[in-house]
């Protein structure tokens, strides 16, 4: 009887088992939440505040249509999956960018929702277990929770690889060694099967958009240079491939799904909070130590005593007047040349310029944005780009006197 009811629960589910090609499919679809997202907001040049409007609605569509099924169907649950990893992208970006909301504020208050969410879901449901989301307030406590940790995955991401100066390259490498250490902590250690879950989830977000940005950025910036149209392109067959197989094999939905429940019946509540508490002073003594240590350094390379930016952004200036020099000749190939040195030297100046003055960083930050957005369009504007560099150059120089 009790075998029947568990296939019955399997059957009713409304998220796939975990399998190997479950966290292959998210990386991919985390990848593609970074660059998607950038090409929309770049080379279409539409805009992140549009950007964000469209890819909301497009989110809030398939959730509708998540909803309504009533079993696991991995079309439908993979495109939400795609299409959340994007908006969530975009709401810590436009926090940033547009709002000025500093990163350590946008992780500390994801952090707290986070937390929260799993804290009445577990209250209301004595389980935080993905294999039981079959009614209908797991499911809304569900799709939360992987909002929460897209938006944190991204805050997290972009303070350390872009505030902090540690790179694309470095993040992900770094989140992919804590995610193999969190494997074996789970495997040799008994670390609960439902809290190593969760840890992973969370952090494939970061690595997710550091490969992304590693394979879509520019060789002048450290990357492969293939660009978000053709990154993004790929990701998602690749994703289209995963979907069309595990949609005839059926095996997300036929894999054994005892692994975090059983850990969870075997270890007692006081054990697992145990282990919930030691786990989080990890992370928060190794990442406030790591985010300290690197902050004092950054702080004694700029320079002594400096507390605004004057004198600090002739550089960017020169660029920007190559560019308009461009622009103005009709030469967007030399004008998106000079986009990806903007870029380049804006993304390795960030930890130091920021550190000096956040707020004025932050509004020069969104100019330069700008910039982007209408010199790499798919079809560039003289005008919107003359525009972009005008308001760009008069925030730069009010900054730099």
């Amino acid at each position: 009887m009790r075998k029947n009811q568990n296939k019955m629960k399997i059957l009713l589910n409304k998220v796939p088992q975990v399998t190997i090609f479950f966290w292959i499919i998210k990386v991919l679809c985390t990848t593609v939440g970074e660059t998607f997202a950038d090409y929309i907001n770049f080379n279409i040049g539409l805009g992140l505040t549009l950007t964000t409007i469209i890819m909301g609605v497009a989110f809030f569509i398939a959730l509708f249509f998540q909803f309504k099924a009533t079993k696991y169907v991995p079309a439908i649950y993979w495109v939400t999956v795609v299409l959340i990893s994007v908006f969530g992208t975009l709401v810590t970006d436009n926090l940033t960018d547009n709002m000025g909301v500093l990163l350590e504020v946008s992780t500390a208050v994801f952090s707290v929702l986070l937390g929260l969410t799993f804290l009445f879901w577990y209250l209301s449901e004595k389980t935080l277990s993905i294999h039981s989301i079959f009614t209908r307030k797991r499911e809304v406590f569900y799709w939360l929770t992987v909002l929460f940790t897209f938006a944190l995955g991204t805050a997290v991401g972009d303070l350390y690889s872009e505030q902090l100066g540690f790179g694309y390259l470095n993040t992900g490498l770094g989140v992919a060694i804590i995610i193999a250490l969190v494997f074996l902590a789970y495997k040799f250690l008994k670390l609960d099967g439902i809290l190593a879950f969760w840890i992973a989830y969370i952090l494939t977000r970061p690595l997710g958009a550091s490969i992304g940005d590693y394979l879509s950025q520019s060789k002048v910036n450290g990357g492969l240079g293939l660009g978000t149209t053709v990154t993004s392109v790929i990701f998602l067959i690749a994703i289209l491939a995963i979907i069309v197989f595990l949609t005839v094999s059926k095996i997300d939905t036929n894999a054994k799904s005892g692994i975090a429940e059983t850990n969870q019946s075997k270890a007692t509540k006081k054990h697992v909070l145990t282990q919930t508490i030691v786990v989080l002073i990890i992370f928060l003594v190794v990442g406030t130590g790591g985010y300290k240590w690197r902050s004092n350094n950054i702080a004694s390379q700029g320079a002594s005593g400096q507390t605004t930016l004057v004198g600090q952004l002739n550089d960017f200036i020169k660029i920007e007047n190559d560019i308009l020099n461009a622009v103005n000749k009709n030469n967007f190939a030399s004008a998106k040349k000079g986009s990806d040195n903007l870029e380049h030297q804006w993304d390795t100046q960030e930890p130091k310029l920021r550190k000096i003055d956040s707020t004025t960083w932050t509004k020069i930050d969104g100019t330069i944005d700008s910039v982007l957005a209408a010199v790499r369009s798919s079809k560039p504007d003289i005008n919107n780009s003359k525009t972009a560099l005008t308001n760009s150059f008069s925030v730069l120089k009010g900054a730099n006197k």
